[in-house]
C-alpha cells in the first residue's frame, strides 16, 4: 500500500513540474502588464516561481502533542508561486511526508507511523511588501516575513501498533480502524515564514505551517483514543525557489 501511495505522489510531483512550462511562458507576458497600487505606483505581475523543499512533520492527535514522543519523518514538496503585487501571492504545492508518534500514556502503549501525500493551494501576504515588483524597483529586502493560509487534500495511510519505538520489518500492526486506507481528508493550513533573497532569481524560504484536518484517523487511533477531537499536524520546511523568465 505504501508503494502504491509513493507511486501516486511521484506521478503528481512530476505532473506539477510539467505544468510549470506553459504557465511560465504566459507569466512572462503577463508580468509586463502594469498595475498600480493605492498610491498610484506602477508594478508588474509575476514572475512565476518554482520551489522545492525539504523538512519534517510534527504530530498532534490522540497519542499526544509532545515533540519528545514524535517519530520525525522526512517531508518533501514541489510548488508554484505567483506574485499578484507587492504584498499578495498565490501558490500551490504537492508533497510527501512521513510521520509517527508513541503514546503519552504508557499504560495504553500505542504507537503509529504513516506515509502521507499532501496537495494544497494557498494565499500568501508579504508583511513588508516586495519592492522588486515595482516598475522602478527599490532595493530588495534582506528578509521578507509573510503569513499564509489555504486549503487542500491529505492522502493518509497510517498503521498503528503496540510499542514505544519506530516500527521495524518485524512490527506486528493492529487491525485497522477503517478499511479504506489510503484515505482522503480535507486540510486547512495556516502558517508563517521568512524569505531570504539570494539573487534576482533564487530565494531561500524557512516556513512553518499547522494543518487542521477533517479526520481523527490520521494515526489510525480514533475509537481507541478520543473520537470527538480531530487530528492535526505541522510541518517545518526549508525551500529554494527559482523565478522563471525574470
Amino acid at each position: 500500500m505504501a508503494f502504491s501511495l509513493r507511486n501516486c505522489l511521484a506521478g503528481g510531483l512530476f505532473g506539477l513540474v510539467l505544468l510549470a512550462g506553459p504557465p511560465a511562458a504566459r507569466a512572462q507576458n503577463v508580468a509586463r502588464r502594469r498595475r498600480h497600487d493605492h498610491n498610484g505606483h506602477a508594478y508588474y505581475l509575476g514572475p512565476l516561481r518554482v520551489s522545492a523543499g525539504v523538512g519534517t512533520a510534527f504530530y498532534n492527535g490522540d497519542l499526544g502533542n509532545s515533540l519528545s514522543n514524535d517519530f520525525l519523518g522526512p517531508a518533501l514538496n514541489l510548488g508554484l508561486l505567483y506574485s499578484l503585487g507587492p504584498h499578495w501571492r498565490i501558490g500551490g504545492e504537492l508533497g510527501y511526508f512521513g510521520m509517527g508518534a508513541r503514546d503519552y500514556l504508557p499504560s495504553r502503549g500505542l504507537a503509529f507511523y504513516g506515509h502521507n501525500g499532501l496537495g494544497t493551494a494557498f494565499v500568501r501576504y508579504d508583511l513588508l511588501g516586495d519592492p522588486s515588483v515595482y516598475a522602478t524597483p527599490g532595493a530588495a529586502r534582506r528578509v521578507q516575513p509573510f503569513v499564509q493560509a489555504g486549503l487542500g487534500l491529505l492522502l493518509y495511510n497510517p498503521q498503528a501498533y503496540l510499542g514505544t519505538a519506530r516500527p521495524t520489518s518485524t512490527t506486528a500492526y493492529l487491525p485497522a480502524e477503517r478499511n479504506d486506507y489510503p484515505a482522503l481528508a480535507g486540510v486547512l493550513p495556516v502558517g508563517a515564514g521568512v524569505v531570504v533573497p539570494l539573487t534576482d532569481q533564487f530565494n531561500l524560504t524557512l516556513e512553518g505551517n499547522y494543518y487542521l484536518t477533517t479526520t481523527d484517523n490520521l494515526d489510525d487511533i480514533s475509537q481507541r483514543g478520543n473520537p470527538n477531537v480531530k487530528d492535526g499536524f505541522g510541518t517545518l520546511m526549508l525551500k529554494l525557489d527559482y523565478a522563471i523568465g525574470r
